[in-house]
């Protein structure tokens, strides 16, 4: 199973292997508080693509599309985030702030599609 949290909610017991999918560090969380199992950083889009959709809604489908791109060329990780979550429970965290337009959002779907 694969789940979605941001990195300023509480972890829980539920949340399997915590892994944080995000290049940066997210601003103002301490790293104990964060109880990450995983720092994935390379799996989270391209500083050039992340600083082009800059979280505007209005790039959101090209931004999809040129971050699945980019996935495909990082086959070792998309592997082993497949099968970690075969294994259990892993929940992505990241940092944005909309819930409905970000890069793990799109990472969990590609993970689920194949």
């Amino acid at each position: 199973m694969i789940k979605l949290k941001r990195a300023y909610e509480k972890p829980a017991k539920d949340d399997g292997e915590r892994i944080l999918v995000e290049r940066l560090w997210p601003r103002g969380v301490a790293k104990d508080q964060a109880k990450l199992d995983l720092w994935l950083k390379d799996v989270a889009p391209s500083a050039e693509l992340r600083k082009w959709f800059g979280h505007d809604p209005d790039k959101w489908a090209e931004f999809r599309q040129r971050y699945r791109k980019e996935l495909k060329q990082k086959a070792d990780l998309i592997k082993l985030l497949k099968r970690k979550a075969k294994e259990g429970t892993i929940t992505l965290i990241y940092a944005a702030r909309d819930e409905a337009h970000n890069s793990a959002l799109v990472l969990k779907q590609f993970l689920q599609k194949g």
